[in-house]
């Protein structure tokens, strides 16, 4: 079996609800990797944790429910979204940076974005729009 099919296998099987457990679990059956090449292969497989597991996203549940979006200056947004969500959400602002989005980090169901201090009105409505297209 090749390591995706056994990847998916596992997350199937088991309530997996962090990379550390999932990276035992593939020892086990004699795949040897680091946590940043799973996390690379996770997101090229469509897996994300949802609702505190490890799940595989497919295309039409990757529909994200209403967002809210406040600015906290002065470098700071906050996008707050349903239980679970986050996660997807914030692979939705990663997927289309602009200058001065510094990184995110997801929670359960609040994503922080920060960005120069300078630039927050410029990434806020570029978020906006992010938002508003999906």
């Amino acid at each position: 079996m090749d390591l995706d099919q056994l990847i998916l296998r596992l997350l199937e099987a088991h309530p997996i609800a962090d990379q550390t457990d999932l990276l035992l679990r593939l020892s086990a059956e004699g795949h040897e990797l680091t946590q940043s090449t799973l996390s690379r292969r996770l997101k090229r497989l469509g897996i994300l944790k949802v609702q505190g597991r490890y799940r595989r996203v497919e295309g039409s549940a990757q529909i994200l429910p209403e967002v809210t979006l406040t600015e906290v200056p002065p470098n700071l947004l906050v996008l707050r979204t349903a239980p679970g969500f986050a996660q997807a959400l914030g692979l939705t602002v990663d997927a289309e940076p602009v200058p001065g989005q510094m990184g995110t980090l997801a929670g359960d169901d609040t994503v922080f974005v920060a960005v120069l201090p300078e630039r927050l009105a410029e990434v806020k409505a570029h978020l906006a729009q992010v938002l508003a297209a999906r």
